[in-house]
């Protein structure tokens, strides 16, 4: 098999720790450069580029979020706060010797494909410029990152106070403002129901519906009970009964004042909350529809209200930023990028990507799954099918993620029950083509 090549990881949050168990799994020799001074990555409260805040929590359940091989402890409750996920990956990091592979303090700079086939990665640590040579390269730096805000702006000119969701620590930010909160995603309901204990009034503007999914229904966490169904029907019966369960026990978000969803349930990734619609039938939060203009300290919706405002709190996602890479290896941009089971570059190998990805449920275990395909590749034991096969499959997966999901970054999303499946098909599929004499690597 000969000697496994050397491999730098960019990013020691979830997806670059589960590379690094991975690798060190199969023998393949790594390093890690991180650029904040831990491990941990985004649920570390405070750290440099994190967006973590105060009152954050897993918006999915602990038994669908942990390591296959590193439970959370069983006392936990369902949905741990931001400080037991740090510290649960940094005991991950711990329990399996990772630690020493990695290099904090050190932003990579650049990442270069030379003519002989290997890579060189250029990072900026404390001690100044340094440079490794490695045959492979595992880019695991997370994708929230970089604020977006609307583009095009609204409308008009706006004097209040304008954040964006990742400079949101606390609600003692919000105390005694009028704020208006900007969409409709899981921290713009965490931060609206923050502001609806904190602030002098909450609004909560969507341009479109969401479907706000509880915590629990039926006594158990909700995302168990879809988990359950994934492994015996097909997506399309299993929003039918999602649906009807939602209806049956929360009513129409229209009964709520938000809009109602154009799309269907799991069509687009999950908005889970159990304060949010409490908070708006008790009248602490104030739904609005999308925003026409602004007026000065005054913000005009779409339905003709005008409403005073201090504080607009931008919650409208993140742009994808891997800027060390050439910008001919991401073709139309990061996250259009058509991946081999969205984790291989067709098109340079030796560079592939882990949590490059959007799914419906936990980002944890997928993690790990395309980090046991890496370490598979590279220690020689899966091989992947021809360049031509791979773009067919990307060209395949595309057609369907965006029947499915529209034009909402269709090339990054996954269904997390289907993904995870499909991962485990392809390292046994990969294992055999491995196998076969003349299997293309």
């Amino acid at each position: 098999m000969g000697t496994p090549p050397r491999v730098a990881v960019v990013g020691a949050g979830a997806a670059g720790l589960a590379t690094l168990k991975a690798l060190a799994d199969a023998g393949v020799p790594a390093v890690c450069f991180e650029a904040a001074d831990t491990v941990g990555g985004l649920w570390v409260y405070g750290s440099p580029d994190s967006p973590a805040y105060r009152t954050l929590h897993l918006n999915t359940s602990k038994a669908r979020t942990q390591f296959a091989d590193h439970p959370m402890p069983a006392h936990w409750p369902d949905y741990p706060d931001h400080t037991r996920i740090a510290g649960y990956l940094h005991d991950y990091a711990r329990r399996f010797g990772l630690l020493d592979a990695v290099r904090p303090g050190h932003t990579v700079t650049g990442v270069t494909r030379g003519d002989d086939g290997r890579w060189t990665v250029r990072a900026t640590g404390p001690d100044g410029p340094t440079e490794v040579d490695v045959e492979a390269v595992v880019v695991a730096n997370g994708h929230n990152r970089v604020p977006r805000l609307p583009d095009p702006g609204y409308p008009g000119h706006c004097t209040a106070e304008k954040i964006h969701s990742h400079a949101y620590r606390s609600p003692d930010q919000l105390t005694d403002r009028r704020v208006l909160v900007v969409g409709g995603g899981n921290s713009a309901m965490d931060i609206a129901v923050d502001a609806s204990h904190t602030a002098r009034r909450t609004l909560l503007s969507l341009r479109r519906g969401v479907w706000v999914v509880p915590k629990y229904l039926l006594g158990r966490p909700s995302d168990t009970l879809n988990g359950a169904l994934a492994r015996r029907l097909p997506w399309r019966l299993r929003q039918r009964i999602s649906q009807s369960m939602l209806a049956a026990t929360v009513g129409s978000p229209a009964r709520y004042g938000l809009p109602t969803p154009t799309h269907g349930f799991l069509q687009d990734h999950p908005t889970l909350s159990d304060a949010l619609l409490s908070r708006l039938t008790h009248g602490a939060v104030e739904a609005r529809p999308g925003i026409a203009a602004f007026h000065g300290d005054r913000v005009e919706f779409t339905d003709g209200r005008v409403d005073e405002i201090d504080l607009v709190i931008w919650c409208t996602g993140y742009r994808i930023d891997i800027d060390f890479l050439d910008p001919a290896l991401l073709g139309a941009g990061p996250d259009s990028l058509p991946l081999y089971r969205h984790v291989f570059h067709p098109d340079a190998p030796g560079l592939t990507f882990v949590g490059l990805m959007q799914s419906t449920g936990s980002a944890f275990p997928l993690v790990e799954a395309q980090a046991r395909l890496v370490a598979a590749h590279l220690a020689g034991r899966y091989a992947l099918p021809d360049p031509a096969r791979q773009r067919a499959a990307c060209r395949a997966e595309l057609r369907a993620a965006t029947a499915r999901w529209g034009q909402r970054r269709p090339a990054m999303r996954v269904d997390f029950d289907g993904y995870l499946a499909e991962l485990g098909r392809e390292l046994a599929a990969g294992a055999r083509r491995a196998r076969t004499p003349g299997a293309a690597a």
